[in-house]
């Protein structure tokens, strides 16, 4: 697109008289400057020449010249001689000569000067004249403007909402002016850069960004201001802007989840996961939309734990194409033991409406499951300072790695060491451990060593082993002591040392080895084992802090033996003063609890830093002592740790000693030792030295304990990652109170480079303990160095949350049913709960909820099912409770929270937004998808369930075992309220009927019963059907032309085959429900038993086809496949090896139909929709003599097949035949008694050549009469006769019966030298009926079985007639009928002209036609007035009236032959030329043939358009033609005769003799002209029927129409009236009465004229000026006043009928109205009384008055047709002016003329 800018100065060009100037201000100019530029640039071609179309100046100067030269070139090959016109203006000069010669292929240089003289633009032209032509030549001069140079519009790409898209276009400066630009825009479009500067010819690409806020389609126009740099710029362009926007929108899909449900609410499931661990699963961000969205992945708020979250997600935002996925990996790393994770990802996109929700989960469990495979190692007796080695399995069976350590200083300073004492154990795996037994002392040895593994309880394992040397041998100790001694002890014995508590347990379970089990794999007794039962967790703390646990103090298993303190640190220099010690000795206290003396010995180590003085004490009962712990390093600068032990005993095993004295055991019983440790830690560096530095690293760094009031335990992993030794202690400096409460052992030790240590931590929550918790540090090293662990041990409250602010509300619910809602509730502590719904006894009935108990995970939600179930119409409000409490102490703790719950019940109905729905036709066995519109309209859901009663509406004796043809796709369901409901149905017709469907519907209560009485919801309608056509008409041509229609629907049994196809067809029928090929033989099989003749009648041979063309129509609501299968179409097609090639006699006659298309349908197969019309063409081609048959099957696909008899006759042309259309003939129910039975009417056909004389045989009639009492019952009024070629006669028969029955009468019809034909004639008498009665003459051949009104034209047809059918039903002899037709020319673009053939019966004129001839322009309709006059004796009345048609082109080019045949004809006869050849070979010999050939064509032809008026007298009468008649033109003979005969016959014979050799030469020059053949008219028939009876008898059964029909007989008597009546007319009574009513109506708008009104007063009493001759008889006629009067019958043909009984009958209606009868015709004025001689000169004359009325009614509906008029148009009300004076006195003299009128008429019934 291109804009432009103009300047302000004005514009110049010429007037149309070329003189004036014109300077018509400010131009604005919107056509395209470049396209300008590019027009002048190219070359046109004008009238041969190459020329520019225009010269245009551009960059110009006022006070100069500018010359631009403009070039003619003539491509033509022709000279060119042009007049050249000049500018018209003084501002465009050229010096040229007027006139230029231009040779082919030469140029002409014209130059062009332009002088302005001021700026503005200016516009001439220089014209060009030529021979064949002008052209001109613009010349103009423009100024320079801004230009710009962008597109119509901008289409952006596709967008979601609230995201943006951009596009560039391009902005370009054409101009050659700087301009500067300024865009306006609104959004959501914008554009970049909004203004700018453009120098000449510079582009500037612009952006539009498009930022939709909804979906929509955007359409926007974005302007932009340019001109002057700095101006305002007035001139503004627009671009369209077009953009669509779409919602975007995100899908979570689980790839390992194919379930659709679940992928609606997707969950991650990580299953367990050791902690340390990691697992990685994949989910899809799937985008459905057709627009990339936008997206962020985040944590739900309040769902991150305090350790941070445990899933990490490597997506957070991206884009998704259209279509398009994205998959996210998601990795859960556990951090606390034995917790599950549970997290949310929420999906947000931008725009979108909705928001997706991820839930992961995880299980994070101590993952290890590690066993040793036993759980004592016995070393047995060991002599002193040996040394015996046991091996154990230490198992992990988990999938993890196990980190573990033993509780035991295996560096010397214990009797007991196991190698290795610490490690990894990978997953699935074992080791095996050596453990050592090197003891220093002969004492029995028994140690309880504890295996650490991290994120796990501890493990024991019990060594024991005795000592012997040569001086000491104690006993030595057992397993089986060890399992004594502890059962004892969990049996809470008050003193252990007793004798009592030592005794033998002969019940004590031995494993498979013989030694004893350990405690925790015996019978333990169940009062005890509850109480007495340790963790793994409280008996370590116990051994590790020399069993002076502060929090086990109070429990009930009181040490034996204790040790404080239980580390001892040396030259560790601590923040804290109590733990300082810079002494290299210090003091441990052992205490004995027991009640027996103890001996203490503590284990020496070699070469040790560390010495324990004394190494032995005796201990007394409940006695403390103190030993010295010296640390005495042998070297410096490093780094020393030890547990010391030291074993308690029984001195001299008193304790054994007092068992046996009291016989309480067999045998000594050992009471193991007791071991008890202290950790000692020291280094050596010289002060001033530095110390290792230290690295580690400590996993966790964040503990977590419950966040609960309990005692809880955690461990932790410190790891030396360096290559020099590492010391650690803990420092509680930095939160004293806090790190006081939490133990961590050991709290001091040595780790080796590449070893670590597992630390365990204890504490109990507090409230008051920080929420982000607190640092515990490690000094590492001895030094400044420290290590951080981080301690999060808080009780938190539990918190609960409830959806909805702990509200739920229930939508309105019908009372009886239920309503279901979703409700979350949420888990926002750190602490996994338990929950439970508690819903009072009173509401439980109401509501429940599903699940009513569960768990719920730290940060989970879960969804409850709320169900309310409402027993009345109220508000209910409910308050259920939750309990909720940790999982871990279950029945304590427990918080309550209350949830409000609100519902409504209501009552819920269902409507149908159509009461009846008509569905319509439906084929039967087809199916069909309706959907019925269910409404519910109540203010709740309404559970519904449907019903189905069906009903049919035809007589079926079986109706319940027939199955409902209704099918619901859902018969329950819930409609929600205030919505429509589509409910989907399927309705499959089994057989032909009216369907009716109730549907109704019962509510379902909460159980799914029903609860309420069924109620109609709505009525479904639908009729099945089978495809119907129906034949509505029939049209006959070429043999069988002039053929009535009545007799062309007999030939066809058209009114049978119309009931067959509107019957239902039979289940063999539908063996094949489509045309198919299924007989492997030419004689197919039959599947019907309805079959039907199609008789094509007879013609002579080699004339013209009978043609049948039948209507068809489609009168259901279906389409419908048809077709006529010929045998071919049936039969498969085989192989040629497959033929048999023997064909029997009606396979070979069928063969040759087939091959020489005798008979012919056209087309044969089609589909009608529904209403559709379409003609089938049915021909029979008369080739060869004989009785042609043919069978054909007529098959409507899904519904009848009948089989059609094609029957056809060819008559050879001498012989003598009469084709009979029926051999059965019913004639008209006759009353008994009747003395003027009517004539009736049996058709003759001669379909032969040559005329055919019949004669009916008499002596079956004769003999009939006798029979019947000498009574003519059957009487042929023209027994013989002839019947002329392709002629129909009618034999009239008078059938008079005796008795009321059937007559059944077989009369031969003799056919003089031929055959003799047996026909049937049936009639019945009856007897006569009562008055009003239905009529019983029903004349079977009257009646039209054919429609009467032609609705489409047939293939090739131009005009149409309103009624094909004209039926005047029973009327009197001598009446007379009208009735109103139209002819249509229904062609655009051709004129026809017609003439009616008229007939006659009884020498007299019975059918009249209006115009009798005429022409139709193109689309022309006109009007013809049939006029009926019955004869005087009664008569059945069949009569076939012909309309030739005939095309104003076709006989324009009959005329133009014509003339040049006549033209060359004059030219022979008064030309000749002298050769020595034969006259015959060089002259054209013309024949006048017209004659001979329309003769031998009536005789040939079978009545082919031929009858006595035709086509000679439509010849004549249309065009004047002279028609020649008689012998041919003689030929003038000047000279000798050439050829030896004048006659046309001779020339015949002469042109006949020719021989071979010459016929070529004859073909080439003797060539016989013949006389043109006038066209043939096409015909159109009109049936009229009608039954005339005499008068008394038409009184008799008609006396309701005998009124009407009575006057219409005064017209058609003249002789009655002549006698009957005298001077002149009678003006009193209906003629009055006509006059005043039908006049007034017609002129009411005139007579409400007063003007008009007192010209009629005034002229009132004047004589009229027309009055009849007292001779001339009055009549009634029909015909316009232009047409003369209708033919009378003749006085020889009247039968007198006697008047006194006729006119003593009118009397009762003389007073009665004429009102215009329904067909259009208008009666008679009345009864006239017999003698009238005086005339009253005021009043109109009868005949007159009804020749007017006549004509206005013609009028009317001529007005009609034309579409002048319309007759349903409502009748406009016309106010009439006010009651005068004059209007009074005007009613007045009315009122005295009708008193006068009624005295006359007393008078005269009187006399």
């Amino acid at each position: 697109m291109l804009a432009e800018a103009r300047g302000s100065g004005a514009q110049w060009t010429p007037s149309t008289s070329g003189k004036d100037i014109k300077d018509p201000g400010i131009h604005q100019r919107q056509k395209g400057g470049k396209h300008q530029r590019q027009a002048s640039s190219q070359r046109s071609c004008f009238l041969g020449l190459e020329i520019k179309p225009e010269l245009v100046w551009e960059d110009w100067d006022l006070r100069r010249e500018f010359t631009k030269t403009l070039v003619l070139k003539n491509i033509h090959s022709k000279l060119q001689k042009l007049h050249v016109r000049p500018p018209v203006s003084k501002f465009f000069t050229t010096m040229i000569p007027q006139t230029i010669v231009l040779s082919p292929g030469t140029s002409f240089s014209m130059p062009v000067i332009f002088r302005p003289l001021q700026k503005c633009e200016y516009e001439d032209s220089i014209e060009f004249q030529g021979k064949d032509g002008s052209f001109q030549v613009c010349l103009r001069a423009i100024i320079p403007c801004h230009a710009l140079e962008l597109p119509d519009s901008v289409l952006l790409p596709l967008c979601a909402v609230q995201h943006s898209s951009h596009t560039t276009f391009l902005l370009k400066n054409v101009s050659k002016l700087q301009t500067c630009f300024q865009w306006q825009c609104t959004a959501p479009f914008q554009l970049a850069p909004e203004q700018g500067l453009l120098k000449p010819g510079q582009e500037c690409p612009i952006t539009v960004i498009f930022r939709p806020q909804e979906a929509l389609v955007c359409q926007q126009q974005a302007c932009c201001w340019f001109g002057e740099e700095g101006d305002k710029a007035e001139s503004c362009c627009t671009v369209l802007l077009q953009g669509l926007a779409k919602y975007p929108c995100l899908q979570l899909r689980n790839p390992s989840t194919k379930d659709e449900k679940e992928q609606c609410s997707p969950v991650l499931h990580f299953g367990s996961v050791a902690v340390g661990q990691s697992l990685q699963k994949h989910f899809d961000i799937f985008n459905p939309s057709p627009v990339t969205a936008s997206f962020s992945l985040l944590h739900l708020s309040n769902g991150v734990p305090l350790l941070g979250s445990e899933f990490r997600c490597d997506v957070t935002r991206g884009k998704v194409a259209p279509g398009g996925s994205l998959r996210a990996t998601v990795t859960y790393t556990p951090a606390v033991v034995d917790t599950v994770a549970v997290e949310y990802l929420s999906l947000k996109c931008r725009g979108a409406l909705n928001e997706n929700l991820l839930k992961l989960t995880g299980n994070c469990t101590g993952g290890v499951k590690v066993s040793l495979s036993s759980s004592v190692v016995d070393f047995g007796c060991v002599e002193e300072g040996q040394a015996v080695v046991q091996t154990v399995e230490l198992v992990n069976s988990s999938p993890v790695d196990a980190i573990y350590q033993w509780d035991l200083d295996c560096s010397g300073h214990s009797v007991f060491s196991i190698h290795p004492a610490n490690g990894t154990l990978r997953p699935q795996s074992h080791i095996t451990l050596k453990a050592v037994y090197r003891p220093t002392y002969p004492i029995a040895h028994h140690r309880r060593v504890a295996c650490l593994i991290l994120h796990r309880d501890p493990m024991f394992l019990d060594l024991i082993g005795t000592c012997h040397s040569e001086h000491q041998q104690p006993a030595i100790l057992k397993p089986e002591h060890l399992v004594l001694y502890k059962l004892h002890w969990y049996r809470r014995q008050d003193l252990p040392d007793t004798p009592s508590a030592m005794q033998p347990d002969h019940n004590v379970p031995l494993d498979q080895q013989g030694v004893l089990c350990p405690l925790e794999e015996s019978h333990q007794r169940p009062d005890s084992a509850g109480s007495m039962s340790r963790t793994p967790m409280e008996e370590y703390y116990e051994t590790c802090m020399g069993y002076m646990d502060p929090l086990s103090c109070g429990s009930l298993f009181s040490p034996h033996v204790s040790m404080v303190p239980s580390e001892l640190l040396f030259n560790h220099k601590m923040s804290s003063s109590l733990l300082t010690s810079s002494t290299s000795s210090q003091s441990v206290s052992i205490t004995n609890h027991t009640r027996g003396k103890l001996s203490l010995v503590w284990t020496v180590p070699q070469d040790s830093p560390f010495s324990v003085a004394p190494l032995a004490f005796d201990l007394a009962p409940l006695k403390s002592t103190s030993f010295r712990v010296t640390y005495d390093p042998k070297q410096f600068n490093t780094l020393h740790a030890a547990q010391l032990e030291c074993f308690a005993f029984y001195k001299n095993n008193s304790m054994q000693q007092v068992l046996q004295d009291n016989k309480q055991i067999e045998e000594p019983l050992l009471c193991p030792p007791w071991c008890v440790t202290v950790r000692v830690i020291g280094h050596s560096f010289q002060p001033g030295k530095e110390h290792f530095i230290p690295c580690c690293s400590l996993k966790p760094p964040r503990v977590v304990f419950p966040a609960l009031s309990v005692l809880s335990y955690r461990t932790v992993l410190l790891q030396n990652c360096g290559d020099l030794p590492l010391t650690f202690c803990l420092d509680h400096s930095s939160y004293p109170a806090l790190a006081e409460s939490v133990f961590v052992v050991p709290n001091c030790g040595l780790i080796q480079p590449g070893n670590h240590q597992i630390l365990t931590l204890r504490t109990t929550p507090t409230e008051d303990s920080p929420e982000q918790g607190f640092s515990l540090h490690f000094q590492l090293n001895a030094a400044k160095h420290t290590k951080e662990l981080k301690v999060v041990s808080v009780v938190e409250k539990l918190c609960v949350s409830l959806e909805g602010d702990s509200s739920l509300y229930f939508h309105p619910t019908a009372v009886g049913s239920r309503t279901t809602r979703s409700h979350h509730i949420r888990n926002l502590s750190r602490l996994p709960l338990r929950f439970q719904w508690s819903i009072p006894d009173p509401d439980q009935e109401l509501i429940f909820v599903e699940p009513d108990a569960g768990e719920l995970h730290p940060n989970e939600s879960s969804a409850q099912i709320w169900s309310f179930s409402p027993l009345a119409e109220k508000t209910y409000t409910f308050k259920p409770t939750v309990t909720f409490w940790p999982i871990q102490t279950p029945g304590f703790n427990k918080s309550h929270l209350t949830l409000k719950v609100v519902g409504m019940g209501s009552k819920g109905f269902i409507e149908a937004e159509k009461a009846v729905l008509d569905v319509g036709e439906i084929l039967v066995g087809s199916c069909r998808s309706i959907e019925v519109p269910l409404v519910n309209n109540s203010p709740c859901p309404v559970s519904f369930c449907l019903s189905v009663q069906q009903k049919l509406v035809e007589p079926i004796c079986d109706l319940e075992n027939v199955p409902s043809a209704l099918q619901l796709d859902c018969e329950r369901g819930t409609i929600a309220s205030h919505s429509t409901l589509l409910l989907r149905s399927t309705v499959r017709p089994q057989r032909r009927a009216q369907h009716l469907w109730t549907i109704s519907y019962q509510t379902l209560n909460a159980s799914g019963f029903v609860s309420s009485p069924p109620q109609a919801v709505c009525e479904v309608r639908a009729k099945g059907v089978f495809p119907t056509l129906k034949v509505i008409d029939v049209c006959g041509g070429g043999s069988v032309g002039r053929l009535s229609k009545v007799l062309l629907w007999k030939l066809f049994s058209l009114g049978s085959l119309n009931e067959h196809l509107l019957s239902n067809p039979t289940s063999a029928e539908l063996t094949y429900r489509t045309p198919t090929r299924h007989s492997l033989r030419s004689c197919p099989s039959i599947f019907t038993k309805a079959m039907l003749d199609f008789n094509f009648s007879a013609a002579p041979l080699n004339s013209d086809p009978s043609t049948f063309a039948l209507m068809f129509h489609n009168p259901c609501s279906i389409p419908v496949d048809w077709a006529f299968l010929f045998p071919e179409d049936q039969q498969i097609e085989l192989e040629y090896w497959a033929e048999t090639g023997e064909f029997s006699s009606t396979e070979l006659y069928q063969m040759k139909v087939q091959d020489n298309h005798l008979f012919s349908v056209s087309p044969r197969s089609g589909t009608l929709l529904p209403g559709q019309q379409r003609a089938v063409l049915f021909s029979y081609s008369h080739d060869f003599v004989g009785t042609d048959r043919f069978p054909v099957v007529f098959k409507l696909s899904y519904g009848r097949e009948i089989l059609l008899n094609f029957q056809g006759v060819t008559v050879e042309r001498d012989r003598l035949y009469l084709h009979f259309a029926s051999k059965r003939h019913v004639f008209t129910s006759v009353t008994i008694g009747d003395c003027t039975p009517p004539r009736q009417g049996y058709e003759l056909h001669n379909g032969g050549a040559v005329p055919v004389h019949y004669e009916v045989d008499k002596a079956v009639l004769s003999q009939l009469q006798v029979d019947n009492f000498n009574h003519p019952v059957l009487c042929c009024l023209n027994p013989e006769g002839e019947v002329l070629p392709g002629k129909t006669i009618l034999l009239e028969w008078i059938f008079s019966p005796m008795e009321a029955k059937m007559y059944y009468m077989d009369i031969l019809i003799h056919i003089q030298d031929g055959d003799s034909t047996l026909v049937r004639f049936e009639g019945c008498g009856f007897h006569s009926p009562a008055l009003g009665s239905k009529n019983p003459f029903n004349c079977i051949d009257t009646e039209a079985s054919e429609p009467s009104v032609q609705r489409l034209p047939f293939p090739g047809q131009v005009v149409l007639l309103s009624e094909d059918s004209v039926s005047l039903g029973n009327i009197p002899v001598c009446s007379q009928f009208s009735r109103i037709l139209f002819l249509t020319n229904v062609s655009h673009t051709d004129t026809v002209h017609y003439t009616w053939d008229l007939l006659q019966q009884d020498n007299q004129q019975v059918v009249q036609i209006h115009p009798e001839r005429g022409s139709l322009c193109p689309r022309e309709s006109a009007l013809c007035v049939l006029t009926f006059t019955s004869t005087d004796y009664p008569t059945c009345y069949q009569l076939d009236v012909i309309c030739q048609v005939i095309q104003e082109a076709a006989l324009t080019r009959y005329h133009d032959a014509l003339q040049r045949w006549e033209e060359e004809k004059e030219r022979q006869q008064d030309e000749f030329t002298i050769t020595d050849k034969k006259h015959t070979e060089s002259k054209r010999v013309l024949i006048d043939e017209v004659l001979p050939q329309i003769q031998s064509h009536v005789f040939d032809s079978n009545h082919n358009h031929s009858s006595p008026y035709s086509p000679f007298i439509l010849l004549q009468e249309l065009t004047g033609a002279p028609v020649r008649k008689g012998p041919s033109f003689r030929k003038y003979k000047t000279l000798p005769p050439i050829c030896g005969s004048s006659s046309c016959e001779a020339l015949g014979t002469i042109c006949t003799k020719v021989t071979r050799a010459e016929r070529r030469a004859q073909r080439e020059m003797a060539k016989v002209c013949r006389r043109p053949e006038p066209p043939q008219p096409s015909l159109l028939h009109l049936e009229v029927t009608a039954h005339s009876h005499e008068l008394l008898e038409y009184l008799t059964h008609f006396p309701e129409q005998f009124n009407e029909r009575y006057r219409w007989l005064q017209s058609v008597k003249p002789q009655q009236l002549e006698t009957t009546s005298s001077a002149g007319l009678q003006t009193h009574g209906p003629e009055r009465e006509i006059i005043t009513h039908v006049l007034t109506s017609l002129l009411r708008g005139i007579l409400d004229d007063p003007a008009f009104t007192q010209s009629l007063i005034t002229s009132a009493p004047k004589p009229i000026s027309y009055q009849l001759g007292e001779n001339t008889p009055s009549h009634c006629s029909s015909f316009p006043s232009s047409l003369p009067p209708p033919h009378c019958p003749t006085s020889s043909h009247c039968v007198p009928q006697p008047q006194v009984p006729l006119s003593g009958t009118m009397t009762g209606h003389k007073e009665q109205h004429n009102p215009v009868d329904s067909e259009g015709t208008a009666g008679c004025s009345g009864n006239r009384p017999e003698t009238q001689n005086t005339l009253h000169t005021e009043h109109v004359p009868a005949d007159m008055m009804e020749d007017v009325l006549l004509n206005t009614l013609q009028n009317l509906m001529m007005e009609a047709v034309r579409g002048e008029l319309v007759l349903t148009a409502h009748p406009r009300t016309v106010i009439l002016p006010p009651v005068s004076t004059r209007t009074r006195r005007t009613s007045k003299a009315v009122a005295e003329d009708e008193t006068e009128h009624l005295k006359n008429k007393q008078e005269t019934a009187e006399s």
